[in-house]
């Protein structure tokens, strides 16, 4: 489990950022760790909710214009062994929508509305980690390219993710 974010003695309007090398690096204001602390969600799990927990899906580096996150493969085959194209994709929304959800800022929340995958190879052990960055940080919609990379760096599967952003 990851470390815990920051505590309440950090000023609620700066960024919370954590370096060291087990715990995320999330460059978070401390008031949207804090909404999700009462709601009893792990800072490293945060967007990924029951089924990023059920997948393993870990944030290790949060920001609005970067989100990087792994998966294992295990426990996320389809039928054949390969990795299931669908956990790509939730692994790729995940990582898009917490992107998303900090550049909206407080009182906002992001919305997944299109998805777009293509599957380039098969993975079939180890972990996957995906890179979102963004493409375009409006008012009320932002989009992230994803790039899912294999344990030696092969591209796994490219998805792009539109979340229209609204107030609470």
């Amino acid at each position: 489990m990851a470390e815990p974010a920051a505590t309440a003695a950090d000023t609620p309007d700066q960024p919370t950022e954590q370096p060291t090398a087990e715990g995320p690096r999330l460059d978070i204001p401390q008031e949207v760790i804090d909404h999700f602390a009462k709601l009893g969600v792990d800072p490293a799990t945060f967007s990924g909710g029951d089924l990023g927990r059920r997948m393993g899906i870990r944030v290790v580096e949060a920001s609005p214009e970067r989100v990087v996150g792994t998966m294992p493969v295990d426990g996320n085959r389809q039928p054949y062994g390969l990795l299931h194209g669908g956990a790509s994709a939730a692994l790729a929304e995940t990582l898009g929508s917490v992107g998303a959800m900090l550049h909206a800022g407080p009182g906002r929340y992001a919305v997944g509305v299109d998805l777009n995958a293509t599957h380039h190879r098969s993975a079939t052990s180890g972990m996957v980690t995906g890179v979102a960055t963004a493409v375009h940080r409006g008012r009320t919609a932002a989009t992230y390219e994803i790039a899912i990379t294999d344990d030696q760096g092969r591209r796994i599967t490219s998805c792009r993710l539109t979340c229209m952003l609204r107030d609470t």
